[in-house]
């Protein structure tokens, strides 16, 4: 037996399977609500119940307090619907968005390419065509797990939006099982279930304003979509990336994007390494994202949008940098990586929205 579910300030009335998170089924109906870690963990996703009853699940009680919960608050990514309910989410109106709903796909491995001493490149054949903006991710379900995990889509779609293979960026979290499996137990050839597209991390195409992409680690995968996509398509406005990583030899797709530079002379690659080892031929720049952007850029970033993809501690220094540089909330984008050690920290406490 399933309830109906309204979403304010929308007006949109969706049905609700019985055991569905709110989440999910808003999601599967093309209904974005900001949200971060999916589990419960981060506060991201809380909504208020304005009329109908909910159980709130797994939500953890350091991101749903007693007095939250008391007044009508909830997290959609672990509530489910006891009766019809209506909830109001803070739900921003984005005119780049597209309204895409989550799809559930089968995918066969094709190939598995070692990029960096920790990252591996899955390359996957899907059943049947996903629609997705670049920047957008997917859950992929770890086999013997039962468990998900998210992953940005590292290709760009096809001029219609649509891709039959799909490739992820894995990087290998010390400790992480399903990370671990993915690295250890996965050959090319087996069979995978995913769901998506799933994310609000987009290229703001209508403001028509010079880009800069602040990337790093794995998280090179959501800017490269986007960046080969701008490229392909046209795009004439300054596009800029800076991306750091440890080491030289973490350094992947480093040809790529000087080749892609060398080509488009609006598109400038900016790669830096904050612990490469003193006397390498390393003749590039040294330093975090955040301190060797604010050099790039001589401190000002006024006139620019920025998209950051990375682990939360780069993202939370990018924003510092960057409000020093006058750039503020609606001109900043973000995409974090999130493990559960760190999602209790999934929202800036600079920003409302990043």
């Amino acid at each position: 037996m399933g309830y109906q579910l309204t979403i304010e300030p929308l007006g949109a009335t969706i049905d609700v399977e019985e055991g569905q998170t709110l989440l999910d089924a808003a999601l599967r109906q093309g209904i974005y609500i900001p949200h971060a870690c999916g589990h419960g963990l981060c506060g991201t996703c809380k909504v208020q119940v304005s009329d109908g009853e909910v159980d709130h699940g797994a939500a953890n009680p350091f991101a749903l307090m007693d007095f939250e919960r008391d007044g009508g608050q909830t997290l959609a990514c672990c509530a489910t619907l006891q009766c019809d309910t209506t909830i109001e989410a803070d739900i921003d109106e984005e005119p780049d968005a597209e309204v895409i709903p989550v799809r559930d796909f089968a995918a066969t491995v094709l190939r598995i390419e070692r990029l960096t001493p920790t990252i591996k490149a899955l390359h996957l054949q899907l059943d049947k065509p996903i629609h997705f903006q670049a920047g957008q991710y997917v859950q992929l379900e770890i086999p013997g797990l039962g468990e998900s995990r998210a992953f940005s889509i590292a290709n760009a779609p096809d001029a219609n939006g649509d891709s039959t293979q799909i490739e992820l960026n894995v990087r290998q979290v010390r400790g992480g099982k399903g990370t671990a499996w993915l690295h250890e137990q996965l050959e090319e050839g087996a069979r995978l279930r995913l769901a998506g597209p799933y994310g609000r991390f987009f290229v703001r195409r209508s403001a028509r304003q010079p880009m800069l992409f602040l990337a790093g680690g794995s998280g090179l995968s959501s800017p490269r979509s986007m960046i080969h996509q701008m490229l392909a398509s046209g795009c004439t406005e300054p596009i800029t990336l800076i991306y750091g990583q440890r080491t030289r030899e973490e350094l992947y797709y480093d040809a790529e994007f000087r080749a892609l530079a060398a080509r488009h002379p609006h598109f400038t690659y900016v790669p830096a390494l904050s612990d490469e080892p003193e006397g390498s031929d390393w003749d590039g720049a040294r330093g975090f994202v955040h301190d060797v952007a604010k050099a790039h850029c001589e401190g000002g970033f006024v006139g620019h949008k920025a998209y950051l993809c990375g682990p939360p501690v780069m993202i939370e220094a990018c924003i510092g940098t960057l409000m020093q540089g006058r750039l503020f909330e609606r001109d900043i984008y973000t995409e974090k990586f999130l493990s559960a050690a760190d999602a209790g920290q999934a929202r800036s406490p600079l920003f409302k929205r990043v």
